[in-house]
Parts: structure tokens; C-alpha cells; sequence
């Protein structure tokens, strides 16, 4: 199922999970966990929630479809993430054997999926990754950006 309405309707769905982060103060990542056309875990950044630096949205989503599944290994599984993962979720999403990653907004600052590293493709590491871009970039970007420039109005002065 890789096609760009399946990509779109499962990066819809992992933008209306970073919307709950942003609602809870978290930063506006989603990440939502395709297996077969199934979604089987689903995250949004909890970490200011949680009081968790682990609690990225790629973990959350990864935790939550390993409570339902009789391995960790997620072999045949898509990540539809709004942000391009960071080098922690990166080697989450590695470890966990994902197949794919489906990536909405690229981050110039500490993506590790393309931007900065490309942890997912480095043929050094026990595995890799199909990876596809772009997908809905324009609204993950400009969640990223209205949080932050919201946030930015409501600091108080110095």
C-alpha cells in the first residue's frame, strides 16, 4: 500500500496526533504505525506531559503498538511521522526494524533522517529503512510554525 492517498490519509491522521501535543503544550509531532494497511500504535510528543525526554512521539507510537503485538520486531510496518525524526527516534524506529518511514516536515536542526545524519540508510547499521518524503510538508511545517510563534507571543518580556 505505497501510494500517495494511503501516505496522505495515514499522515492525516499522525497530524491530528501532533494537534493533541500541541493542545497539552508538547511540540506538534504525530506518529502513527501502518501494518498492512492497519494502524496498530499510534503517539504525539508527551514529553513536557510526561515529564519524559524519551516521550517523542516515534517512542510513544512504537510502545503502543508493541502492547498488542507478540514481538517488537515491526518488520512490515510504515511510520508516518509529521517531523522528520530526531537521532534518538531515529535509532528507535532502526531498532524496531521498521520498513518504512513516511516523513511530512524535514528538520534542518536535528533531523537524523536525511538532514543532518541518515541514520535509517546507513549501511554500517544492522538495518535500513525505505524512506519517502514530503508527505503533507506544507501543513507539518506550519503547525511546527504557529506553535512556536504562538508560544514565542505569550512569553513575557524581558
Amino acid at each position: 500500500m505505497e501510494n500517495i492517498e494511503h501516505d496522505e490519509l495515514f499522515m492525516r491522521a499522525a497530524l491530528d496526533f501532533a494537534k493533541v501535543a500541541a493542545a497539552h503544550d508538547d511540540v506538534p509531532v504525530g506518529c502513527v504505525l501502518v501494518e498492512h494497511g492497519a494502524v496498530i500504535g499510534v503517539g504525539e510528543n508527551r514529553r513536557e506531559l510526561d515529564r519524559d525526554s524519551t516521550a517523542h512521539a516515534e517512542l510513544v507510537a512504537l510502545r503502543d503498538a508493541a502492547m498488542s503485538r507478540p514481538t517488537w520486531r515491526m518488520d512490515e510496518v510504515t511510520a508516518y511521522v509529521t517531523l522528520e525524526p530526531c537521532v534518538m527516534c531515529a535509532g528507535a524506529l532502526l531498532n524496531a526494524r521498521v520498513r518504512r518511514v513516511v516523513i511530512g516536515a524535514l528538520d534542518e536542526k536535528a533531523g537524523a533522517v536525511g538532514s543532518r545524519y541518515n541514520v535509517l540508510n546507513d549501511p554500517r547499521l544492522l538495518h535500513e529503512a525505505s524512506l519517502t518524503y514530503g508527505v503533507l510538508a506544507e501543513e507539518s511545517a506550519m503547525l511546527l510554525h504557529t506553535f512556536f510563534q504562538e508560544r514565542r507571543a505569550n512569553e513575557p518580556s524581558k
